[in-house]
């Protein structure tokens, strides 16, 4: 059925945040909802097969195709910036690595002026939304629309690399997305009966099925929303070269993401005031924070030639890829049906840090994001990098054209704490693939060389090498509705404005420690329970491990 042109509520954007919103929104059952996605189906093996994560994020038929401005600190390189343009946004093409992030965080964002939003306050959502296979008892969700399960961890180089952090000193753990982030263990992953299980496949389209009439998808680009004296009344949309409109009766809300978000923001004229009137757009609300605070986490691989032929590389080849890939479609199992992050770790950098700030994602085997292999040798790989950059960058308008891509300047690596950060990253990953537990597979060193050795030598390295983990927010910044840079007020509305609310990973104040798709999905969650005016869920009063020695130990 063709999709009406108005709802109560309209949500732009079907991604993370989109999706759990509208399912809950629809859920309740007093509202209409209209999701506008300008992206198309998530049918086929690219998305749903899990070991195929890395076709989609290069494909433009599923992903916007955005790329950084030059980066001045990194010799001016330009670095992509995957965003889902399909249903489940781009949970439907990330590397389903699933992390809550640390109690520490969320208590940053309360004491940053996100008052609701502190550890406790969140806890409650984290396990609405989930249904863990593995978790810790009393901390994980059992029964949420979201299943969050463990790979199986068969290679040996798994449990290797755990053991070696171990031996290094660092503390194990069994469940990071539980009481204890810090240590060493097993990888989640959004992954549930050899499927991606993405936020379209846990809420969206659950959602379309469960309540009929309720909600309602339509195929459009969101041009601009449309105010009539200063309340948001509805979306601007260009549909088949055709400009139309589409009503809100109630409110509109943006979960287009850290990218589309603030630009759809200030294309309607919400946003620094002398910028928008630079490019002929009339000022609706002067809010210098929209599109500023940006955020991201980088990354860096550490490889290792494997002296036993025991990892992926033996899957590499075309044959391989076609037995995996016949497996999956018949049975959903084999390799086909994990991301391979099965072992990971969140360690500290220093002493007198309070919870960790370097995440790993571990890899049986060496290979680049776009699945090419770097040697023609088996090879195992840790993604390693700092969680807390004090780095900013902005999303700011190209033109007035609501085609055109926006301008992306991360700001990486912009100041000296930066590279300190990721040379102790180099180090401390030396350090782990030194012990005896990776002994009987360590061959030599593929990246950094060897060789490099001097912080001179290993800041060249990190120039060249460096990439983004994926995980941009904080663009239309949550704070105090008296902080001028704050961009939503806690309760998520739009401030300067009436009937409208940002609820996506734009409205972080500060990066989470991890990746982002759970606390995306989570504010979807706590987000549909404000704009229904619902008591908030009760606060929980679990208290998170934190490392008896962070005062005067780094582990």
């Amino acid at each position: 059925m063709p999709a009406p042109d108005s709802a109560d509520y309209i949500i732009i954007g079907s991604g993370s945040a989109g999706s759990a919103l509208a399912y809950r929104l629809a859920e309740d059952g007093r509202y209409s909802v209209l999701v506008l996605e300008y992206g198309g189906t998530d049918a086929g093996p690219f998305i749903q097969m899990p070991a195929a994560l890395s076709y989609p994020m290069n494909m433009s038929r599923y992903d916007w195709g955005y790329m950084s401005e030059p980066e001045p600190h990194l010799g001016g390189r330009q670095l992509a910036c995957p965003r889902g343009k399909l249903i489940g946004g781009s949970s439907s093409i990330n590397g389903m690595v699933y992390v809550r992030g640390n109690a520490g965080d969320y208590n940053h964002w309360r004491d940053s002026g996100a008052q609701g939003w502190s550890y406790n306050d969140v806890l409650p959502y984290f396990l609405r939304m989930e249904t863990s296979h593995g978790g810790q008892d009393g901390w994980r969700g059992t029964d949420g629309p979201l299943h969050v399960t463990r790979g199986p961890r068969e290679n040996p180089l798994y449990k290797a690399f755990v053991e070696a952090g171990e031996q290094a000193g660092y503390p194990v753990t069994a469940d990071y997305n539980g009481e204890q982030q810090e240590g060493f263990g097993p990888m989640e992953q959004t992954v549930y009966k050899g499927r991606r299980w993405s936020a379209a496949n846990a809420y969206l389209k659950p959602a379309m099925k469960k309540t009929g009439n309720k909600i309602s998808l339509k195929r459009c680009l969101a041009r601009r929303i449309i105010f009539d004296n200063g309340v948001a009344v509805g979306v601007e949309i260009e549909r088949g070269g055709r400009i139309s409109q589409v009503r809100a009766n109630r409110e509109v809300i943006l979960s287009a993401s850290s990218i589309n978000s603030p630009k759809i923001l200030m294309l309607s004229g919400i946003g620094p005031g002398a910028h928008l009137q630079e490019h002929g757009i009339e000022v609706i609300a002067d809010r210098p924070g929209v599109g500023q605070n940006l955020q991201d986490h980088l990354e860096i691989y550490v490889q290792q030639e494997c002296k036993q032929p025991i990892t992926l590389y033996s899957h590499l080849n075309l044959f391989s890829k076609a037995a995996i890939g016949l497996r999956w479609l018949l049975f959903k199992s084999g390799h086909g049906a994990t991301n391979h992050f099965e072992s990971c770790a969140f360690i500290r950098s220093a002493a007198g840090v309070p919870y960790p700030d370097i995440q790993y994602h571990f890899l049986p085997v060496a290979i680049r994001y776009d699945g090419k292999s770097p040697v023609d040798a088996h090879g195992f790989q840790a993604h390693v990098g700092p969680m807390r950059s004090d780095s900013r960058g902005s999303v700011t308008l190209r033109s007035n054209n609501p085609n055109d891509a926006p301008k992306i300047l991360f700001n990486y690596m912009s100041t000296e704490k930066d590279w300190s950060d990721f040379r102790t990253c180099l180090r401390l990953t030396d350090e782990v693939f030194s012990q005896p537990a990776m002994q009987a597979f360590s061959g030599k060193r593929i990246a950094p060389p060897p060789e490099l050795q001097s912080d001179d030598e290993l800041n060249g390295f990190i120039r060249d090498a460096v990439e983004s983990a994926y995980h941009p927010c904080g663009t239309c910044k949550m704070g105090a509705a008296d902080d001028p840079m704050a961009v939503v007020d806690p309760e998520l509305r739009v401030i300067g404005v009436d009937g409208l609310r940002v609820i996506d990973s734009s409205i972080f104040p500060r990066i989470p420690n991890g990746n982002l798709n759970g606390p995306s999905i989570m504010t979807g969650e706590k987000g549909s329970d404000l704009v229904l005016g619902k008591q908030a869920l009760p606060p929980l009063n679990h208290v998170a491990w934190e490392n008896p020695a962070w005062e005067t130990s780094q582990r």
